[in-house]
């Protein structure tokens, strides 16, 4: 059950109104880093945990990252009040009105023009918020884990936009926003660490033959090598025919068919192999130019031959 109390978790104080500024904290209602896509996925993790702890605390931050909807949704619209009324009253000439909603260089008019300078659900581009940003696996270990780097994403979008502003307040507000977003990365990453063993993620382990090989796949330059590619801990495999079949195997693929599909796939492949040695006229070259008459590699002009002229009808096979 949720029951809404009118107060925000954080006062919104906005200096003055900023068309083109609301629109960018969009990224943070609407977008893919932001608080409704925060919450509906920690929520929807809630639902389904069997653990009571992690269901409590899933269920704490989704509703606080409601909240933070609400706070970011206040600033957006906030944000848009000067132009709010000007846009719906036409107090303005045309111009010095379009002028006033777009002077940020961005699509701020979208914005007012299309939701009443209120607080849509998209980011700041105007794309419709998905529920395709919810990337929920339903395994803990790698639920966790993504959301701890959801939290990060989130942070920086928020440290981004605080650099874009210097209205106090709405810093002020970014500021709580960005720093919740840390203390919810140590509650995730405690409730990770409290499950043993939490890697590999999931149940089975990895196979130990591959678990700690390195396959140097990029050559060619410097070899730049660190605790992730190198030392002890690592079989490092750089011999590119050591790659392939690691398995021991051919490397090609096969599988094992019953005789009548096997007959079928064979007359498919006759009727539809081709010749080898047939060199038929394309359509390409029907129209192509002598070679030549064509500029050598040198830029030099070519004699002309005795081959047919530009465009002359070529002979078909």
């Amino acid at each position: 059950m949720f029951a809404h109390n009118k107060r925000l978790q954080y006062t919104v104080r906005v200096s003055e109104p900023n068309p083109g500024l609301a629109n960018l904290m969009l990224e943070q209602f609407g977008g893919p880093q932001g608080e409704l896509a925060a919450a509906c996925r920690y929520f929807t993790q809630a639902l389904a945990e069997d653990d009571p702890g992690r269901r409590d605390m899933l269920f704490d931050i989704a509703t606080e990252e409601l909240s933070h909807l609400e706070v970011i949704g206040h600033i957006v619209v906030m944000l848009n009040k000067g132009a709010k009324g000007r846009l719906a009253e036409g107090v303005d000439k045309e111009g010095e009105l379009y002028r006033s909603i777009t002077g940020a260089g961005n699509d701020s008019h979208l914005t007012q023009v299309l939701y009443g300078a209120g607080a849509p659900l998209t980011n700041s581009a105007g794309v419709p918020w998905t529920a395709a940003y919810i990337d929920t696996i339903g395994e803990p270990t790698a639920d966790l884990r993504s959301n701890i780097a959801a939290e990060a994403r989130a942070k920086i979008v928020y440290e981004r936009l605080i650099n874009l502003t210097d209205d106090p307040g709405v810093k002020e507000a970014l500021g709580f926003l960005m720093t919740r977003e840390v203390a919810h990365q140590k509650s995730f990453e405690k409730a990770l660490y409290s499950i043993q063993p939490n890697f590999p993620p999931g149940k089975m382990p990895g196979m130990p033959e591959f678990a700690s090989v390195y396959f140097n796949m990029s050559q060619g330059g410097p070899e730049l090598n660190g605790s992730w590619n190198s030392g002890d801990k690592w079989q490092v495999v750089s011999d590119r025919d050591q790659q392939m079949g690691v398995d021991g195997g051919s490397g090609e693929a096969s599988v094992q068919l019953d005789a009548d599909d096997a007959a079928l796939l064979n007359a498919m492949a006759s009727r539809s192999m081709s010749d080898p040695s047939a060199d038929p006229t394309t359509g390409a070259e029907l129209g192509a130019t002598d070679e030549s008459q064509m500029m050598p590699p040198d830029g030099a002009k070519g004699s002309k031959g005795k081959g047919k002229q530009p465009g002359a009808p070529g002979t078909v096979h």
